[in-house]
């Protein structure tokens, strides 16, 4: 049987329906070996990583955070602190047409040390797909419904996945 990951989930405190709690349990029961709890933050709230694991003892939960709408000069800032605070995995959401972050926000996450992932970049240059390329875990995309993460490198010691399928998005 396959070991099923997803590196990029969010929980009611950022842009998803369910608590931490709830939502690790319900990927133990879709039969995940670990998440990654990456809920959208600024200098805002970003001091709550820490308290996403107490809530949950089910499921292996790496920390992380998903940094979203944060001006471009603050962006590394932001990724550092969040890893100061035990995120494990930072991602940034990328610019698209979807979801109007910052110009300029992919050349931002793509040149900082502290990013890992850069989110469902729709408006990536080819400038910056090449820095992502010598500098990342990996970058996201999506495509009807379904979510893939491409990667250079192993994530977080999975070496054997080297593309990470997430499917608990379409589980209602």
């Amino acid at each position: 049987m396959n070991k099923r990951i997803d590196l990029h989930m969010h929980s009611l405190f950022s842009d998803g329906e369910l608590l931490p709690s709830e939502l690790a349990r319900r990927a133990a029961n879709l039969n995940h070996e670990v998440i990654a709890i990456t809920d959208h933050v600024d200098y805002s709230n970003v001091e709550q990583i820490p308290q996403i694991q107490k809530a949950i003892d089910d499921i292996k939960v790496v920390l992380g955070a998903e940094v979203t709408h944060v001006p471009t000069e603050s962006i590394d800032g932001v990724a550092k602190k969040a890893k100061d605070l035990g995120a494990q995995i930072v991602v940034v959401h990328g610019e698209t047409l979807n979801e109007p972050v910052i110009e300029g926000t992919n050349y931002a996450a793509v040149n900082s040390e502290y990013v890992d992932i850069l989110g469902h970049p729709g408006l990536i240059t080819y400038e910056e797909a090449q820095i992502a390329k010598e500098n990342f875990e990996g970058v996201e995309i999506k495509k009807n419904g379904l979510t893939v993460t491409l990667s250079t490198r192993p994530i977080m010691g999975f070496v054997e996945f080297n593309v990470i399928i997430s499917e608990l998005e379409n589980v209602e």
